[in-house]
């Protein structure tokens, strides 16, 4: 899993600082999902599956099939995120 992340952001050619803020946490909590040295919380995985338009069981290592997922929204709708990196 942690390996596909980064390669995902990767091929998507952003830093570790930009997806940090696309996550709203800080680079070296990013850096550790990477990294394998934190756990990946639900809310996060479900943010990088819809950032990158696949599926959570590709990021998940459970399918080697990456699937582009067709964002649809319209000028009503945003993807909010959730900050579990900030305390309650």
């Amino acid at each position: 899993m942690y390996r596909r992340i980064r390669e995902l952001r990767e091929d998507a050619d952003l830093t570790q600082k930009q997806m940090s803020a696309i996550l709203h946490c800080s680079q070296q909590v990013y850096s550790n999902y990477e990294l394998g040295q934190r756990d990946i919380p639900t809310s996060i995985l479900i943010a990088l599956a819809k950032h990158f338009e696949t599926s959570t069981d590709y990021i998940l290592g459970l399918t080697d099939s990456f699937i582009k997922r067709k964002k649809v929204l319209d000028s009503s709708q945003t993807l909010a995120y959730t900050n579990p990196c900030k305390k309650k």
